[in-house]
């Protein structure tokens, strides 16, 4: 016989008390603070706005349609960008007729992207190479289809893109230009690196250069008889705090959504705008060790050490232990250790200890919102700090 999965969803009635939606469906859960995201998404809103810039939110982090009805609410278009085809395929069938794809493609992966495009979904993809170009181009030619591209610029992250300078960027574009089954809609780039910077100043710096390397691409395009229409950036630490750029259209990002002990500690956010936390049990209280144990390890917190970085009290640990209903920071726990279903929290004093016996709750706020939400399967909305009122669906996979 097999059981099938918890419909979490229908078991919503009426708002229910952390401590009762722990028991009813067992922790782990994955709480979001519904008004927090709501600011959240508020902030980003206005930024974009200031600067006179267009917002397209990135759902990687998300991958939900009722986070990303929101985020767009309020912005001149609904477009969005998502990390995979499944979150393309996802938010195509809750009426998202925009997206960008912002991951080069490979061939299995164009099919499924023309099938949306044969069914009237805008899908922009990805392109940094002539190879990638000509494969796209010939999936276009056997699939009917007429792909959107978006030439990736390299601003410092070495991962993925052409620098804005170097040769291969024209000769691309001139290809993707004459190109029958690819459009030319634009150029992007990435500031992953910006999480390699904690000093504001430095931070600011890698702002500009983002920007500065997508317009320098878009020029040397336009210079060379290519149209270009949108120029496109963003990280939500360069967004977030770094200054508008002339000839920048679009900025994306996605972890602003939700914020997470990272970009508290880079001061994208405050430890007051995380939006999501892990809800855990105490399953064990260990005097002769000093510790307690929480139901809640690697596959529900992940092994993100990102905050190590930020050194002092800047460093979490494996997340930033709160008290279950307020939310409010308990310094004298400290979350040392995760094995892949127990988590070990550390306390300062006995007395501390003892304060959290079995079954107890906590609330632990992620180092990094994107792979700790992707641990789980849905979302359990708290209005306020204390009580359970919807259960959200989130789409994972490839």
């Amino acid at each position: 016989m097999v059981i099938p999965p918890p419909n979490h969803a229908a078991d919503i009635r009426q708002p229910l008390p952390l401590a009762e939606a722990a028991s009813r469906w067992s922790t782990p859960l994955l709480l979001l603070d519904h008004h927090r995201l709501e600011e959240n998404l508020r902030r980003m809103r206005r930024r974009a706005e200031n600067a006179g810039v267009a917002l397209r939110p990135h759902l990687k982090t998300a991958k939900s349609a009722h986070v990303a009805r929101l985020a767009v609410s309020g912005l001149a278009s609904d477009g969005i960008a998502v990390a995979t085809v499944r979150e393309a395929e996802y938010f195509a069938a809750h009426g998202f007729r925009d997206l960008f794809w912002a991951v080069t493609p490979t061939r299995p992966k164009l099919d499924r992207v023309a099938r949306l495009i044969a069914a009237g979904v805008t899908v922009k993809i990805s392109l940094d190479s002539l190879a990638v170009a000509r494969a796209s181009s010939d999936a276009a030619r056997e699939l009917g289809v007429k792909f959107p591209v978006m030439i990736e610029v390299e601003c410092g992250d070495a991962r993925c893109g052409i620098p804005p300078t170097a040769p291969e960027l024209l000769e691309l574009g001139h290809h993707v230009a004459g190109d029958p089954g690819l459009h030319l809609v634009g150029v992007y780039t990435h500031a992953g690196h910006s999480y390699d910077h904690i000093c504001p100043e430095a931070l600011g710096v890698v702002a500009r250069e983002e920007g500065q390397a997508a317009v320098l691409a878009a020029e040397a395009l336009r210079n060379a008889g290519i149209r270009v229409q949108e120029v496109s950036v963003g990280s939500t630490p360069t967004v977030s705090r770094g200054e508008p750029v002339p000839g920048v259209t679009e900025v994306r990002a996605g972890v602003y959504m939700f914020s997470d002990c990272f970009q508290a500690g880079l001061g994208s956010s405050g430890y007051e705008d995380i939006a999501i936390s892990v809800l855990a049990t105490v399953i064990s209280n260990r005097p002769d060790q000093g510790h307690l144990v929480v139901d809640a390890g690697s596959l529900a917190m992940s092994k993100d050490r990102s905050t190590e970085r930020l050194g002092g009290k800047g460093d979490v640990g494996f997340g930033r232990v709160c008290h279950h209903t307020s939310q409010e920071w308990i310094p004298d726990l400290r979350f040392t250790t995760v094995n892949q279903e127990h988590g070990i929290v550390k306390a300062s004093s006995p007395e501390v200890l003892a304060s959290f016996p079995v079954g107890s709750l906590l609330r632990i706020q992620p180092n990094h919102a994107c792979v700790t939400a992707a641990c789980f399967d849905a979302y359990h909305v708290v209005d306020g700090h204390r009580l359970v009122v919807d259960v959200w669906d989130r789409v994972n996979g490839w």
